[in-house]
Parts: structure tokens; sequence; C-alpha cells
């Protein structure tokens, strides 16, 4: 699965895309595949707040529990917790219906990586 272009993406593998005031936010591709077979989602509930580069939550496979890092600052506004019953949704639609929280923010912090940056991060990860 490819990359969407329009995606700003982090190195912890959590992309966001940005419209207007609001950052919707998943786990790559690559994550979702390095990661497999979910057993366990953790999501942060609408009104909370997350902080760039804090944990919001948390993933576990039977692999492995990894924290998810936010890329921005703001308030929760959406948590998709149906995936929490369904988390092979992440591993089949990581760029659309496995979106994991969206958030109202008003600044983008730099650091975030455009398509390019992030598939030649995850080669050099190999």
């Amino acid at each position: 699965m490819s990359n969407p272009s329009d995606l700003k993406y982090t190195e912890s593998h959590e992309w966001v895309r940005i419209d207007g005031e609001t950052a919707t936010i998943g786990i790559t591709a690559h994550a979702a595949a390095s990661l497999s077979d979910l057993v366990f989602l953790e999501l942060p509930d609408v009104g909370d707040t997350v902080s760039s580069g804090d944990s919001f939550g948390e993933i576990e496979s039977v692999k492995a529990v990894s924290d998810l890092k936010s890329p921005v600052n703001g308030e929760v506004t959406g948590s998709n917790h149906a995936l929490e019953d369904d988390l092979k949704v992440i591993n089949a639609d990581p760029y659309g219906d496995g979106w994991l929280i969206k958030v109202t923010t008003s600044e983008i912090p730099g650091g975030l990586m455009d398509v390019s940056a992030y598939e030649q991060h995850v080669a050099a990860e190999a």
C-alpha cells in the first residue's frame, strides 16, 4: 500500500491529514504491517488534550505494545472508538476508515515529513 502524498508523517510512524484547523491522525501502513495481528487499542476521549510528541494512546499486537504519539497540539474532537471492536480495519484501511483521532489545532509543528522523506526514513530503518 502506498503512502498518500497529501499527508505528513512522523518518525514514530503516525500520519496526519490537515484540513483547516482539523488534524486527522492514524498510523501508517508500514506501522500496521509491522504490528500485524492487533489485539488492543486505547484512544483518548473527545475533549481530552494532546501535545505534539506525547502519547495519546496505545496499540498492542501479539508482537509488541506501542505508544501512539501525537504529531500536533490540540483538543480531541473525534475518537474512532469503533476500531476497538474491529482492529482489522486499521490494517485494511489505515489511511481511511482506520483513522484514530481528530484534533482541533491552530499550529502545525515543524519536523513532520512529506511522503518522500517518510519513505526514505522507512528504508533507512530496514
